[in-house]
């Protein structure tokens, strides 16, 4: 603990220990391979401002803007903020750069020798070691952390799908990194008891900003298991336009407006919480079923944004004509593709049976529909990886990650809501995005791609 502290105090400029935190929870919350994490409560003068680094046009805008999206919000509506002063702590473990490199070249070494053996060497297991390796060594540095924190929460600012903790950036090290705590439970509670009235919803939410982050804004959180995923709850929020920013009764008093009133998720967790391991599904679903009566709306929260993937523009676009493919239910285009835009397309044995297998896979699942609970993601890659092996078909690094992100969610998805339709959650998303890409075409006056029409 003593190095804790040095390291804490080294990044608040010296400041004592005492004069940093009202409460620190010397019992961590959790320890993984690269640090550990502590909950703590922040002095008032450090404690940040919530969302205040969200709200640079949130007040401001043209009537039409506010207008607009204040009819989606009767829909759905976003979770009312309340600064918090608790915070988690996540300290590097000492030594571990070390071990690290040490595991590293373990791996590199272990992945030479079975890339001697014919057939797996078109798995690249040296390269895809090579990116564990960049990717394991940037968990090293908290600050790249905290800058992952600062774009997620800058892509989802609008959404209410998911959230993400606000970073102290200004205390945040290559050794510890200070973010807002997340009050929520883990997603493995729910998958465990089962998401009651919820399911769907969570299910929905995980899974559209998945797709968000894959198809929308190439930058995806790329280690979502459900040890990193959190469920809290939130009053829906009453739509207002920024025209009065408060509100008078009749009798002359103001209305508090509602970002001042209390944050309602740690009140309605305690209500969850003593039912979480008592395997007793009945009385789980039957709180779930009354928070759901009084109003209160499900939010997913992301943690540990130390792992991200991003696509080259190379390798977006390949990955953007593959999906469309397979989205087209298109498997002998799909197959085309993945033949041309491999590592090494002159090395790929019959090109043309490889799109025609994978036009059979296609067609094998669109006759069972993209719904989790009728198709086995894990079952699909398992058959692509044995085409890849034996057509000689090397994939790119970043297109492995991806996958097995997708492989993941599908595992969630399944548990929560076997009826959650990879396809038709994915369809408006891909209209956005021509929209986007249509608008980026115009002004740079390129017309030379076509346009997604994806009905």
């Amino acid at each position: 603990m003593h190095a804790t502290k040095r390291i804490v105090q080294a990044a608040f400029g010296g400041r004592p220990f005492e004069d940093i935190f009202d409460e620190f929870n010397e019992k961590p919350l959790g320890v993984g391979a690269i640090a550990q994490v502590y909950k703590a409560k922040l002095k008032p003068d450090l404690a940040g401002p919530g969302d205040a680094d969200l709200v640079d046009d949130e007040r401001r805008g043209t009537i039409r803007k506010n207008v607009t999206r204040n009819v989606g919000t009767v829909l759905k509506s976003t979770p009312k903020r309340v600064p918090s002063s608790y915070v988690a702590v996540k300290v590097l473990h000492p030594g571990v750069e070390r071990t690290v490199r040490r595991d590293l070249r373990i791996m590199r070494a272990v992945a030479s020798v079975l890339n001697l053996i014919p057939t797996i060497e078109w798995l690249s297991l040296p390269d895809e070691v090579l990116q564990f390796g960049e990717m394991m060594k940037l968990q090293l540095d908290m600050r790249i952390e905290a800058a992952n924190l600062t774009i997620f929460r800058k892509n989802f600012k609008t959404r209410t799908t998911a959230w993400f903790p606000f970073p102290y950036t200004e205390f945040t090290t290559r050794n510890v990194l200070i973010e807002e705590f997340a009050h929520g439970m883990p997603l493995a509670d729910f998958l465990e008891n089962g998401g009651g009235v919820f399911q769907r919803d969570i299910a929905s939410e995980g899974l559209d900003a998945f797709l968000r982050m894959l198809l929308l804004d190439n930058f995806i959180h790329a280690d979502l298991h459900p040890g990193n995923i959190m469920v809290r709850f939130y009053e829906a929020e009453q739509p207002e336009l920024p025209l009065k920013l408060r509100l008078r009764h009749q009798d002359g008093e103001d209305q508090a407006l509602p970002s001042e009133q209390n944050d309602v998720t740690e009140k309605v967790l305690a209500r969850l919480r003593p039912l979480r391991h008592q395997k007793d599904p009945k009385a789980w679903n039957a709180e779930l079923a009354k928070i759901d009566r009084e109003g209160y709306r499900p939010q997913l929260i992301f943690i540990d944004t130390g792992l991200v993937t991003e696509l080259n523009e190379a390798n977006r676009k390949n990955f953007l004509d593959l999906f469309r493919a397979v989205a087209e239910f298109d498997g002998y285009k799909a197959g085309h593709l993945m033949c041309e835009r491999c590592r090494q397309p002159d090395a790929v044995i019959n090109k043309e049976v490889f799109a025609l297998k994978m036009q059979h896979l296609v067609l094998g699942v669109k006759s069972q529909t993209l719904a989790l609970g009728n198709l086995k993601i894990g079952d699909i890659l398992e058959k692509v990886l044995d085409m890849v092996r034996s057509h000689h078909v090397r994939l790119e690094g970043d297109f492995v990650n991806v996958v097995i992100s997708i492989f993941l969610l599908e595992g969630i998805g399944r548990t929560l809501d076997p009826n959650t339709d990879l396809l038709s959650s994915s369809l408006p998303i891909l209209r956005q995005l021509s929209a986007q890409q249509g608008k980026d075409m115009a002004k740079g006056g390129d017309f030379r791609y076509t346009l997604w029409d994806i009905s």
